[in-house]
């Protein structure tokens, strides 16, 4: 998979958005997560457990750690209880984007070239809405894709307008299970090289970051329920 010539920012934006109640979550969520060095991907309501919001993020460089999972929950949990974007009771879950993560910004697109997609756009390109391959390269904003399914006589190559998809996300695939173990194995590395290099003040004081694992939801109490 090639990396990414332009550098990620923070402040980069979204071009695949939630809609309704998941952007009112997203909303408020984006600021807290950018003033913390973090970026939203994806906001998720799901009907398990009651009801959870599944909030994803990741530094530019699409790392997260369990310590950065528990720093945002504990940021952010107090600003939804207050803006209460939701109109019923929920558990909230912080987490990383994951293997087969979701591509909402042009820098997902770039980073993950190389690798098989799946997209689905608003609208019908070609004259179908969804598409399988591999992911070429983007060509101002639109996505370049070879496609795994095209007929007899259709071209094999067809670009995507980004904003005007619907979903898009990673194959799950040997290929992307290796590349994401080499990314959190030099993920590994820089932390302990920074341990390192950092003045220890006793046992325990520092800790080595590890990759993410998914945390158990966060309850959230409704504000309206009586007697709470």
């Amino acid at each position: 998979m090639g990396e990414t010539s332009t550098a990620a920012s923070v402040h980069e934006p979204r071009l695949l958005v939630e809609p309704g109640q998941a952007a009112r979550v997203a909303a408020i969520a984006e600021p807290v997560l950018e003033s913390m060095g973090y970026r939203l991907v994806r906001v998720q309501i799901m009907p398990q457990s009651g009801l959870t919001v599944q909030i994803m993020a990741e530094r530019p460089d699409g790392t997260m750690t369990i310590e950065g999972c528990e720093a945002i929950s504990r940021a952010l949990s107090p600003v939804l209880d207050v803006a209460d974007p939701v109109d019923r009771a929920y558990q909230l879950e912080i987490s990383s984007p994951g293997i087969d993560r979701p591509l909402v910004r042009r820098s997902d697109f770039e980073r993950h070239a190389g690798s098989r997609v799946r997209i689905e756009m608003t609208v019908a390109v070609e004259g179908r809405r969804r598409f399988r391959g591999r992911l070429v390269d983007v060509d101002g904003n639109a996505a370049r894709l070879q496609r795994e399914d095209a007929a007899a006589g259709e071209s094999s190559e067809v670009l995507l307008p980004i904003d005007e998809m619907v979903d898009a996300k990673i194959v799950l695939s040997d290929d992307v299970i290796t590349q994401s173990l080499r990314r959190g194995k030099h993920t590994e590395r820089k932390a302990h090289e920074r341990e390192n290099q950092t003045k220890r003040k006793g046992p325990g004081k520092y800790r080595r970051s590890e990759d993410f694992q998914p945390l158990p939801a966060h309850s959230r109490r409704a504000a309206h329920q009586e007697g709470e």
